[in-house]
C-alpha cells in the first residue's frame, strides 16, 4: 500500500514538473516557429518567460513577418511590448502597408503606435479613405440669409504625420471655418444655392490638412437649408433701438420742460408774495407821511382818486378781453 502511494506520488510530481517544463520551455510553439522558417532557440523562449514577455505573441508575430517577407528583429519587438505597445497591431500594420506598398518602417509603426493611435487602421485609411460627416454649420451670406450648410469630407491617413499630427476634430473645424468664410463672402445665397459646388472649390483651395494626420482628397456639399433672415431681424432690431433712443430723448426733453414751467410758476409767485408785501406796506408808509406832515389830506384824496381810476381802468379792460 505504501509503495503505491510512494508510485503515485512520484507520478504526480513528474506530471507537475512536466507542466512547469512546458510552460517555460514551450516546445510546441518552437516547433510551429521552425516548420515556419522564424530561427529562435528555446533558450530564447526560456529567458521572455523571465523578462515578463509571453512568448506566443512574439512568435506569432515573427511568424506572421517572416511568411509576410517582412523582416522583423525579436529583441526589438520584445522592447514595444514592454514599452506598453501592440505588437500584433504593429506588425499587421507593417504586413498590410507592404502589400499595399506603402512606406511604413518600424520604427516609424512603433510610434504611432506608443502615440495612441491605432496604426493598422491607419494604414487601411490610407488604402480605403474615409469618409466624415460634418455636422450642421450655420453661416449668413451678404444679403442676410441664413444658411446651414452639411458637408462630407473624404480624407486619407497620412501616415507621417500621424505623430503629432491634428486629429479628425481639427479637419472638421477647418472645413466649417472655411463653409462660413465661402457662403459669408457670398453676395446673395441665392447664388449658394445654384452653385455649391463653389465652397468645396473654395475649401479645398485653403489647404485646411496642413498639420493634421490626413489628407483632404475632397469635400461634397451633401445638403444645403436656407434658415432665419438675419438681415431683417438686425434691421427691425436696430429700428427698435432708435425708437427706444427717440422715446427717451421725447422724455427728456419734456421733463427739462416741466422742471422750466415749474421754475418760472415759482419765480412769478416770489414775485406776487414780494408785491403783496410791499403792498401790505403803503398803509404803513402812508400813515407815516401824514405823521411826519409830508402828505396831506388832498395829496390823500388825489391818491385815491387816482386809485380809482386805476382800477376802473382794469375792470373795462377786462371785460372788453371776455367779450372778444
Amino acid at each position: 500500500m505504501i509503495e503505491q502511494i510512494g508510485s503515485l506520488g512520484v507520478v504526480i510530481a513528474a506530471i507537475v514538473l512536466l507542466i512547469v517544463m512546458l510552460y517555460f520551455v514551450p516546445i510546441g510553439l518552437w516547433f510551429s516557429a521552425l516548420v515556419s522558417g522564424v530561427k529562435i532557440s528555446l533558450l530564447q523562449l526560456f529567458l521572455m518567460r523571465f523578462r515578463k514577455v509571453p512568448p506566443g505573441v512574439i512568435v506569432r508575430a515573427l511568424i506572421e513577418g517572416t511568411k509576410a517577407g517582412v523582416h522583423l528583429n525579436m529583441d526589438a519587438l520584445e522592447a514595444h511590448y514592454l514599452a506598453g505597445g501592440h505588437v500584433a497591431r504593429v506588425v499587421h500594420a507593417l504586413v498590410s502597408a507592404a502589400k499595399a506598398n506603402i512606406e511604413l518602417t518600424f520604427n516609424m509603426a512603433t510610434a504611432i503606435d506608443l502615440a495612441g493611435r491605432d496604426v493598422f487602421e491607419a494604414v487601411q485609411m490610407s488604402v480605403n479613405p474615409k469618409v466624415i460627416n460634418t455636422p450642421p454649420v450655420t453661416a449668413v451670406s451678404k444679403d442676410g440669409i441664413q444658411l446651414i450648410a452639411k458637408a462630407r469630407v473624404t480624407v486619407r491617413a497620412n501616415i507621417k504625420q500621424l505623430v503629432g499630427g491634428a486629429g479628425e476634430e481639427t479637419v472638421l473645424a477647418r472645413v466649417g471655418e472655411g463653409i462660413v468664410s465661402s457662403i459669408g463672402s457670398s453676395h446673395s445665397h441665392k447664388s449658394v444655392l445654384e452653385n455649391p459646388d463653389f465652397i468645396s472649390r473654395v475649401v479645398l483651395e485653403k489647404g485646411l490638412d496642413a498639420g493634421t494626420a490626413f489628407e483632404i482628397l475632397s469635400i461634397d456639399i451633401a445638403d444645403i437649408d436656407i434658415g432665419k433672415n438675419i438681415g431683417a431681424a438686425l434691421q427691425m432690431d436696430q429700428a427698435e433701438a432708435d425708437k427706444n433712443i427717440a422715446q427717451a430723448k421725447a422724455e427728456e426733453r419734456r421733463s427739462m420742460a416741466v422742471a422750466l414751467e415749474q421754475e418760472m410758476i415759482a419765480k412769478a409767485q416770489e414775485m406776487k408774495a414780494k408785491v403783496i408785501e410791499a403792498e401790505a406796506k403803503i398803509p404803513m408808509a402812508i400813515a407815516e407821511a401824514f405823521r411826519n406832515g409830508n402828505l396831506g389830506i388832498m395829496d390823500y384824496m388825489k391818491y385815491k382818486n387816482i386809485m380809482a381810476d386805476t382800477s376802473m381802468r382794469d375792470s373795462i379792460a377786462g371785460s372788453e378781453k371776455k367779450s372778444t
